[in-house]
């Protein structure tokens, strides 16, 4: 884990971001259990409770939920998004790579985002694959038109951040 001052250039790294690509986040109390410490969405916007974050990283994990989501239909995310919308499953691996691509943008380890606490124990195997240019889910995101394969901004850069 990381020290307080590292947390904070982190988080710092990330809030710059949302505010960058439009992802609404708000900084909060949670008085609730959450599926992931001090995160949850509300009505497609991130609801953050810093003293309950346990690992900033996942902040990018549950925006690229957001992200993925066609713009219509972004405030009826809400919650566990997959739990409560079980056609979302599908959208796991696009919301993988683009916090993956995310993260390459931030300048921040992989470790940040794919820590060995989550993932259901795959989260070394997904460093090993993304690392090694094994982009599972990137047929996804170009569907989505938001990257490309090839050009002038290949993967990991995005054409754009947000589906729309």
């Amino acid at each position: 884990m990381e020290n307080e001052v590292e947390r904070n250039l982190i988080l710092a790294k990330i809030f710059k971001f949302f505010d960058e690509i439009n992802i609404a986040y708000t900084c909060t109390e949670i008085d609730s259990e959450t599926f992931l410490p001090g995160i949850q969405i509300k009505k497609g916007e991130l609801q953050i409770d810093l003293k309950k974050l346990k690992y900033p990283g996942d902040l990018l994990h549950e925006a690229g939920h957001i992200a993925v989501t066609e713009l219509k239909l972004r405030t009826n995310l809400n919650d566990n998004v997959i739990e409560n919308d079980e056609d979302k499953a599908g959208e796991e691996m696009a919301v993988l790579l683009w916090s993956f691509a995310a993260l390459k943008k931030l300048d921040l380890a992989t470790e940040i985002v794919f820590h060995d606490e989550g993932y259901k124990g795959e989260a070394a195997w997904l460093r090993e694959q993304f690392e090694n240019k094994n982009y599972i889910g990137l047929p996804l995101l170009q569907w989505m038109g938001l990257t490309t394969v090839e050009g002038e901004h290949p993967f990991p850069n995005m054409k754009m951040w947000l589906r729309e």
